[in-house]
């Protein structure tokens, strides 16, 4: 129990600052930057607490990608992180990037493989043999003592993660700075409370992306509704194939930061004609917002054109609470009803395993929620629309670097006007 403990707050933690003045603040959700020192040894420490998360997209960023450019509407440090599209004759099968796992690779070999071309990927085939058991057969850890955690010996395997901040005044998004067309700039957040957590990039908008990616002439040309858009990284991979693309989700600081994206990353899709229509969509309401006061309204034209012209849905990694969940299946649920043509919706999940002290277990409840709305919807008889829920399999390859864990999933769902389904019988 004491192992499934410590494990799950591994995952929950803020980003301690310790200034060359010496001053130490923690960054947690609404706090402010605690200097103006802008040197990289600013974040050169975390401690770990419980009311924070970190996506694993930014543990294994190299330390050189996290770059500090701001702070957003609410006091939070904005880090914007570099992503290469790997072109096909570079892309990698899931067997070639199981190493990015593996704790002997190091941070520098992931930047050199990141930003070069036809790199290859070593595995080690003999199995570790220093592997201890206590008598009762558990995994014996040996845990390294403070004095290691913080030594620079260049045998460490793991850099600490820390962002280097960039200068006051300097624009990261500069327009006239040539751009590399394989290249993805996104600005996000790190550590945030669970109600921000869509500040964060997560692997199951790299996985949802790679299967566009993979199956380009299944978006080409269409119009696509992304909820739950988060920092726009799917809608921009999207865009490379689409022709329009509403990328939304909820509150305006984060769609701030989504237009951002969507801007900074106009030389991914810019040539294909494409366009991102960042918008407000809140699974809580019934109707779209089309108060004129919010930058991210729905205008009516908007709105005849969704329904009218919309035949994909996508959600990347959007299921974390039932709540929110159920919201979700209600929202797509009466979006769908709308629309005039018949549909597919991608969506990806990630099954994460969590030790609760209710249950004293390692369960994964979210996901099992989600997968009940799943087949109540693929169980659904409402005379109108028919539902076809099936699995995709992972067998793709990666356009992008990331840990396509076992836990990652991604479904379809096939959906037609009930009418069309007997003419097809």
């Amino acid at each position: 129990i004491e192992w499934m403990f410590w494990a799950s707050l591994f995952m929950k933690f803020s980003l301690c600052v310790t200034p060359p003045c010496g001053n130490v603040s923690v960054f947690q959700c609404g706090d402010t930057l605690p200097c103006s020192c802008r040197h990289g040894e600013c974040m050169d420490s975390i401690i770990f607490t419980s009311d924070t998360v970190l996506s694993d997209v930014h543990i294994y960023t190299p330390n050189c990608s996290h770059l500090m450019v701001r702070l957003n509407g609410h006091g939070q440090p904005v880090f914007v992180s570099k992503f290469k599209i790997l072109h096909n004759s570079t892309a990698h099968s899931k067997g070639d990037v199981e190493h990015l796992s593996n704790e002997e690779t190091r941070d520098d070999d992931l930047i050199h493989q990141i930003g070069g071309s036809g790199a290859t990927v070593s595995a080690k085939d003999e199995p570790r043999s220093d592997i201890l058991l206590d008598a009762d057969g558990d995994l014996d850890v040996t845990r390294r003592s403070d004095g290691n955690l913080h030594s620079d010996q260049d045998d460490e395997w793991r850099e600490k993660v820390y962002p280097t901040i960039i200068s006051k005044g300097e624009d990261f998004f500069n327009e006239d700075r040539e751009e590399d067309c394989s290249e993805i700039k996104i600005e996000h957040t790190m550590g945030t409370a669970l109600e921000d957590v869509g500040k964060q990039v997560w692997r199951g908008a790299f996985l949802l992306a790679d299967y566009i990616l993979n199956y380009s002439d299944l978006f080409r040309d269409h119009t696509v509704l992304e909820l739950g858009a988060g920092t726009g990284m799917t809608s921009i991979v999207t865009a490379t194939v689409a022709k329009t693309i509403y990328c939304t989700d909820v509150g305006e600081d984060l769609l701030n930061m989504c237009e951002r994206n969507v801007i900074a990353n106009k030389h991914i899709y810019g040539t294909t004609g494409s366009e991102i229509k960042v918008r407000d969509l809140d699974w809580l309401k019934d109707e779209f917002c089309t108060d004129t006061k919010n930058p991210y309204c729905w205008s009516e034209e908007e709105t005849a054109q969704l329904h009218d012209q919309t035949d994909v849905l996508l959600a990347a990694d959007v299921f974390y609470d039932d709540d929110l969940t159920d919201a979700f299946f209600q929202t797509i649920y009466r979006v769908l009803s709308h629309l005039r043509n018949p549909s597919t919706v991608y969506l990806s999940v990630e099954k994460r395993l969590n030790f609760t002290l209710r249950k004293l277990d390692v369960t994964c409840d979210a996901y099992d929620h989600f997968r009940q709305c799943l087949d109540e919807l693929a169980n659904m008889r409402d005379g109108r629309t028919s539902f076809v829920v099936v699995p995709v399999k992972l067998a793709f390859p990666q356009f992008l670097f990331y840990e396509r864990v076992e836990q990652l999933e991604l479904w379809k769902i096939i959906v037609e006007p009930h009418t069309a389904m007997k003419r097809l019988l």
